[in-house]
């Protein structure tokens, strides 16, 4: 089924939603808007994350993938404890016992 991609935008617009209409060209390319880098810090050469969600592709940094991840270990793990901490002691332990 092949949607009108005006009524879209429309909707999308109304539901007060930046949209920016783009192209897909040669290769599945496809240009991320100047003012939407400018936005993210994204320069020329930088990497980003694609991932597709429920039918819609999201484009993240690798600093929001980081942060995202941090927040679902955070839900599981008390304020204040270090797991990194605790993984750098166990091997300090590891050393001393060889």
């Amino acid at each position: 089924m092949r949607y009108n991609l005006n009524i879209y935008v429309k909707l999308i617009k109304k539901c007060h939603m930046q949209t920016i209409k783009t192209k897909i060209s040669e290769g599945g390319r496809v240009v991320i808007p100047s003012e939407y880098r400018k936005q993210l810090g994204l320069e020329v050469g930088d990497e980003v994350m694609i991932q597709l969600v429920d039918g819609e592709m999201r484009i993240f940094t690798l600093e929001q993938a980081v942060k995202r991840s941090q927040q679902i270990v955070r839900r599981y793990i008390p304020e204040g404890r270090s797991l990194s901490g605790e993984l750098l002691e166990e091997r300090r332990q590891e050393n001393l016992s060889e």
